[in-house]
């Protein structure tokens, strides 16, 4: 049974076939949705493509994010192709490196307005856009990490910036839930993406998830894309605001055992 037949799609934030966005975009598509693409920066142009051919996507378009202009632009473009959509995917997220290294005391404030603005207003701005296009409700879905709500090292700016999208996501879903319209988060384990790539120690957090989460090892991409269709789909339809972790347990932990014995 294909779950999301004859609904429409827009994911935003695949970089390249590692992205999370990527696996969504194939479970939405394999269960029947039309899905449009969209990325962020010229550059990702080569990389993108190719994917959206894989699946027969046609509308593969540009998108700064935190250009408004662009952003209804590619609306437009969205309304005239699709005429309404049913799902959004947002999973967007970008500080500079500098900031993601060292101590969080030493974040600057570009710094500081650049991952706010990228990771978090950004859902709030793609949202806006997206609720007229969803006549009959719709999904609205996010990706965040663990560093919203506990220290993780090296994640530093990005973890506030996660945290302001997790408080988003329950003031949206309050704000669109008359409309028919669920706003929710998936909170995925770490993986080896594009952007995680630019956390310094992502290696040994990766190593470190593995030894300690209970089912001893790290998630994948295709995990967190099931656990995303099920938020899109119809099985998902009394859920909204929520953090829902894809994570292998860790985030139940409190005092996460050592390797060995104690």
């Amino acid at each position: 049974m294909k779950l999301l037949e004859g609904k429409k799609a827009l994911v935003f934030g695949i970089a390249n076939h590692r992205s999370i966005a990527w696996g969504i975009a194939q479970q939405l598509y394999q269960h029947g949705a039309e899905i449009g693409i969209s990325y962020g920066i010229p550059q990702l142009e080569r990389r993108v493509m190719p994917l959206a051919e894989s699946i027969g996507v046609s509308f593969v378009e540009k998108c700064d994010v935190n250009n408004d202009e662009e952003i209804g632009e590619l609306f437009g473009m969205a309304a005239d192709k699709f005429g309404e959509i049913d799902v959004l995917i947002h999973s967007i997220a970008f500080a500079p490196q500098e900031e993601l290294t060292g101590r969080f005391v030493a974040t600057s404030r570009s710094g500081f307005a650049t991952a706010l603005e990228t990771s978090a207003y950004s859902l709030i701005a793609l949202t806006r856009a997206a609720a007229p296009m969803m006549r009959n409700g719709g999904s609205v879905l996010t990706m965040t990490y663990y560093g919203a709500e506990k220290v993780v090292p090296n994640y530093n700016v990005m973890g506030v910036a996660k945290a302001a999208l997790e408080a988003s996501v329950r003031y949206l879903a309050a704000d669109l839930g008359p409309d028919g319209i669920r706003v929710n988060a998936i909170s995925a384990g770490p993986i080896k993406t594009l952007s995680a790539a630019g956390v310094a120690g992502i290696r040994k957090m990766l190593r470190y998830v593995e030894e300690r989460a209970p089912l001893r090892r790290n998630v994948d991409q295709d995990e967190v894309a099931k656990t995303a269709l099920w938020l899109c789909s119809d099985l998902g339809s009394g859920v909204t605001g929520e953090v829902v972790y894809v994570d292998a347990g860790y985030n139940i932990l409190g005092m996460p055992e050592p390797p060995g014995s104690w």
